[in-house]
């Protein structure tokens, strides 16, 4: 199965999947965001990422920021903070370079390694994209934590990739029907960004779409 360029969802939805499906049906069905210090953080360390020439020679590799990456049979889209693309005999070759070279993605956060594997889902999802479109293999890469300034190395495994499929066919189906799902309370909403748009005790059975189109009504 192949989706259609109109059906593709975005691969950084992935993390906000994992960590609460209701907080992605919220920024990406109905379309609601809010800045805290975390979002605001996260954002300066993307722009320090992307803010650099399209190619950087550094010894042995060759980096490429803010690279578009899409896959057709995921049905997802996106772009790669960092992709390096290392010297290896078993690499693929370059266009303007000698040699080939092996694929790195590198996702950067702004916090520390965290407990669940939502990170790692979505540098993985990078990677699948890179496969697809370079056709390799792409066996690794890496989380950079702006936090601690250190990698973690994902190791993109059989598992992992499973977990990946299956999140994004239960967002493409959620989607597909335009659900939100209900709140599910847990010590995470502290420290989410949408805490003051969910109003998880006001919308156990409407949307916030809903609910802020009521009150616009009411208005005078």
């Amino acid at each position: 199965m192949a989706y259609k360029e109109e059906d593709f969802l975005q691969i950084s939805g992935l993390q906000h999947f994992q960590f609460c499906r209701r907080q992605w049906a919220l920024i990406y069905l109905e379309q609601l965001w809010h800045e805290n210090l975390r979002t605001v953080e996260g954002d300066i360390l993307h722009q320090k990422a992307h803010d650099a020439s399209q190619w950087e020679h550094r010894g042995d590799r060759v980096v490429l920021r803010d690279l578009r990456v899409f896959s057709a049979r995921l049905g997802i889209s996106g772009a790669c903070d960092v992709v390096e693309f290392i010297k290896s005999e078993n690499g693929i070759p370059l266009s303007g370079q000698e040699g080939t070279f092996q694929p790195f993605p590198v996702e950067y956060k702004r916090g520390s390694p965290r407990d669940d594997h939502a990170n790692h889902l979505q540098v993985c999802a990078q990677a699948m994209c890179l496969e697809e479109m370079l056709g390799c293999d792409i066996p690794q890469g890496a989380l950079y934590y702006g936090e601690i300034r250190r990698r973690e190395i994902v190791p993109f495994t059989p598992e992992l990739r499973k977990e990946v499929e299956t999140a994004l066919a239960d967002m493409h189906s959620l989607y597909q029907r335009g659900h939100t799902p209900k709140v599910r309370p847990s010590k995470s909403c502290n420290a989410c960004s949408l805490k003051e748009l969910c109003l998880p005790k006001l919308m156990k059975k409407k949307s916030v779409a809903q609910y802020l189109q009521s009150h616009m009504e009411e208005l005078p």
